[in-house]
């Protein structure tokens, strides 16, 4: 690695991509890549070699996360594997204390709370953003505020058919924001979730809330996976300032 290199490193902020050779791990090691105020210092992926003709920059490249934190002075993790990986991704990082910024959709209750007991041991920051579209984040804003006034909607998720878990975090996070402003109005049921996945689509959501002769329909679409890289670069320069475990990038904005 050269000197300059290195020199600029010092002065950024240092950041890790786990799952970066997924369809969000590319773009955000490319998003980080482009910050002047962000350093990409390990790709993390478990298909990577340690020749890794595929990759620009081969040193950098690590098969596992524990690898790469052992080798390389990190100071944030972003996570974009799998379901199955997520958790003890998190976990490993928490422990290490380094913070970590989760965009891996599909962590359970149960996970949550394992998570949000460790920060409290460890002191460790985790991020856990089921939609990093300000967009998106609107949209499940406008939902809660619509839930006011409508005692019934159903919500349609759509994504690209390489998307593993069903229904979406942001489906779920939205489902619970109608649920909690409906308890506060006494009304106690759950919007069904329907999801869809077909190839062509990227991320999609709609809550359709019907009433008296009329609907209302809430719509948000991410064209690109580049709608997402606003919200990742802000949640990784601010996830070191927050506390515990934070769940929605609305906590941020």
């Amino acid at each position: 690695m050269s000197q300059k290199i290195r020199a600029r490193e010092d002065s950024v902020l240092r950041v890790a991509v786990a799952g970066a050779r997924g369809r969000m791990g590319r773009v955000t090691s490319a998003a980080i890549v482009d910050d002047k105020d962000l350093a990409l210092v390990a790709a993390i992926d478990s298909t990577f070699t340690f020749e890794d003709p595929g990759y620009p920059d081969s040193e950098r490249c690590f098969a596992g996360l524990e690898q790469a934190l052992s080798n390389v002075d990190i100071q944030v993790v972003v996570d974009f594997t799998t379901p199955a990986a997520v958790k003890d991704n998190v976990l490993t990082c928490v422990r290490k204390r380094v913070p970590v910024v989760v965009g891996t959709t599909g962590l359970s209750t149960a996970a949550l709370s394992e998570i949000e007991a460790e920060t409290a041991t460890h002191g460790t920051p985790v991020l856990v953003a089921p939609n990093f579209a300000i967009g998106a984040v609107l949209m499940m804003q406008f939902a809660r505020l619509a839930a006011a006034h409508f005692e019934a909607c159903e919500i349609v998720e759509l994504h690209h058919d390489g998307k593993l878990d069903a229904p979406s975090g942001t489906s779920r996070l939205t489902r619970l924001g109608v649920e909690e402003t409906w308890r506060d109005r006494g009304i106690d049921k759950e919007p069904p979730i329907h999801s869809v996945r077909l190839p062509g689509l990227v991320a999609h959501q709609e809550i359709i809330f019907g009433g008296l002769g009329e609907t209302l329909t809430i719509r948000h679409d991410s064209l690109a996976r580049e709608s997402f890289m606003p919200g990742v670069l802000l949640a990784v320069k601010r996830v070191r300032s927050l506390q515990g475990l934070v769940v929605g990038l609305e906590n941020i904005l």
